[in-house]
């Protein structure tokens, strides 16, 4: 009997910001390919619980936990509870982020310390704490979410690309400190994605956006998470320390 090609089952994922947008579809996606998934969320407990329901419907394995990646505490205990609940942790999706966006000669402090603490220090207390079982496992999957801004960068976008592009850059050097403990780490860029972030666009805006599309539209969460699917596969084993674009040609 065949094997489905990119199937995760009896894998266990951790994907953080998972109750909306593209962790949502992330969840759901690694859910339908057998894996069991742990979603977490800081505030939107209705959304988390709305997203394990919608995987255990199509007979997957989910649970919604609380916790905010910026914590580095809260991301250790996350991993610890997952560990001994399910037994192991092979896959880790780094997608908690938020975006403020300003002008750079308006960019406040506060702005700035936020879009740090979540995007990059969040997702690298995340990946610190997931590659501690991993590395005894000698097998782990862990794909950060960036975005096509930190690398094309965008006007009034400033600190939010920094973030973005500096995850890229932890990428790689992950890469390499655990290449040899055969844990995988890239990077999915997504351009513009229909998702919370891109809904309070102007129609004028989203005109202008499309023009530099050259598939003339934007992405589906399904579709990013489809890229993660495939990197957190055993099939996807050979790649480590790349940038998966998933923006429609508007970087290329």
């Amino acid at each position: 009997m065949s094997v489905a090609m990119f199937s995760l089952k009896g894998r266990v994922a951790i994907v953080t910001g998972g109750s909306r947008g593209i962790g949502r579809g992330c969840a759901e996606t690694l859910a339908d390919q057998g894996a069991t998934v742990v979603l977490t969320y800081v505030r939107g407990e209705a959304a988390a619980l709305e997203a394990v329901k919608s995987i255990e419907s199509r007979g997957g394995q989910a649970k919604a936990v609380q916790a905010d990646v910026a914590i580095s505490s809260e991301m250790d205990a996350l991993v610890e509870t997952t560990v001994k609940e399910f037994g192991h942790l092979d896959v880790l999706v780094a997608n908690a982020g938020i975006a403020i966006d300003g002008l750079l000669l308006r960019l406040k402090d506060d702005d700035l310390d936020a879009l740090v603490g979540t995007n990059l220090r969040g997702s690298l207390a995340s990946a610190r704490a997931a590659v501690k079982p991993m590395m005894r496992a000698r097998y782990g999957r862990i794909i950060f979410i960036s975005s096509v801004v930190g690398e094309m960068g965008n006007a009034g976008q400033t600190a939010y690309a920094a973030t973005k592009a500096a995850i890229i850059g932890a990428a790689k050097c992950i890469a390499r400190e655990y290449a040899s403990r055969n844990v995988t780490v890239n990077v999915v860029a997504p351009g513009f994605i229909d998702t919370d972030m891109t809904t309070h666009m102007s129609d004028a805006a989203k005109t202008s956006l499309l023009a530099g599309i050259p598939l003339g539209r934007t992405g589906q969460s399904a579709e990013v998470a489809a890229a993660v699917a495939f990197l957190a596969s055993t099939e996807a084993s050979y790649i480590t320390g790349q940038v998966l674009r998933i923006n429609g040609g508007l970087y290329m």
